[in-house]
């Protein structure tokens, strides 16, 4: 192998093709997509290698826009504000704030993925759904987890989003778009969780989005890979507003408000 092709080998990508003069994205020249292709189709086509249907890019696009924001409640979007009032750019309070989409905190649409497919596999090979909803959350409750991800809400009796984006996946099963198989799978762990609790713990943004993607056929991971890029956009609205509001090292709590102290009594040395 000669020197300059080892060098042009040490990345490998089926992403981008270069020359001076011409960028190429999947075969795709820029200046093609640019004006016809939508920027939800050309995440489709980055990440998956074509270009959707409208109808595929439609569905995504409504579970994208559903995730942009939940306001300063959310930590996420918290560190953004916070992180303005301390002197850094847009793009460090950005980066600052996408940090935290961790397991608990923007994890639980790639975890609900993981869950809905262990369910859907087992329907495939023939397995009730019932009967497998049931031996999954058994199994998901004994490895010692007390939250099902993507359902439940501590701020929302109801989800608001939920309910929307799943009757635009009953639509898509009507015209055919999606299998509609996440979503019964995602439905029966509802009602499940209902009869083992006695009370209703409804399906929330996560659980909702996680169906869509899985319906679209999104690994587990990019859920959670989706879900930053949509929250990225609340994230720097939120971001820009506090940079024109100003204020100075705005922490957690007004100013006037101190936190609990729980440990030793004042002493003397």
């Amino acid at each position: 192998m000669s020197t300059n092709q080892k060098a042009e080998d040490w990345w490998r990508t089926e992403i981008i093709e270069m020359s001076p003069g011409q960028i190429h994205f999947r075969g795709y020249a820029i200046e093609d997509l640019i004006g016809n292709v939508s920027f939800v189709q050309m995440i489709w086509l980055m990440l998956r290698g074509d270009l959707p249907s409208a109808e595929q890019a439609t569905l995504m696009e409504s579970a994208m826009l559903a995730g942009v924001d939940h306001g300063p409640q959310a930590p996420s979007i918290a560190i953004a504000r916070m992180s303005m009032t301390c002197g850094v750019a847009l793009n460090n309070a950005i980066a600052s704030a996408v940090n935290v989409l961790g397991d608990v905190h923007g994890g639980a649409g790639e975890q609900a993925v993981e869950l809905y497919t262990a369910i859907h596999e087992k329907v495939e090979t023939g397995t009730p759904l019932e009967t497998a909803t049931a031996e999954s959350l058994a199994a998901f409750f004994a490895s010692g987890n007390k939250f099902v991800p993507g359902f439940g809400h501590r701020f929302h009796p109801i989800d608001p989003r939920a309910p929307r984006l799943l009757q635009l996946v009953d639509d898509a099963v009507s015209a055919e778009t999606v299998s509609g198989g996440y979503a019964a799978v995602a439905r029966a762990i509802e009602a499940h969780l209902h009869a083992l609790k006695g009370k209703r713990i409804p399906m929330n943004i996560d659980g909702a989005t996680a169906v869509i993607y899985a319906e679209l056929g999104f690994a587990a991971p990019l859920a959670r890979g989706l879900f930053c890029l949509s929250r990225s956009v609340g994230i720097l609205a939120h971001a820009w507003e506090q940079s024109q509001q100003g204020g100075r090292n705005k922490g957690p709590l007004p100013k006037e408000m101190i936190w609990t102290y729980t440990g030793h009594p004042r002493r003397p040395i």
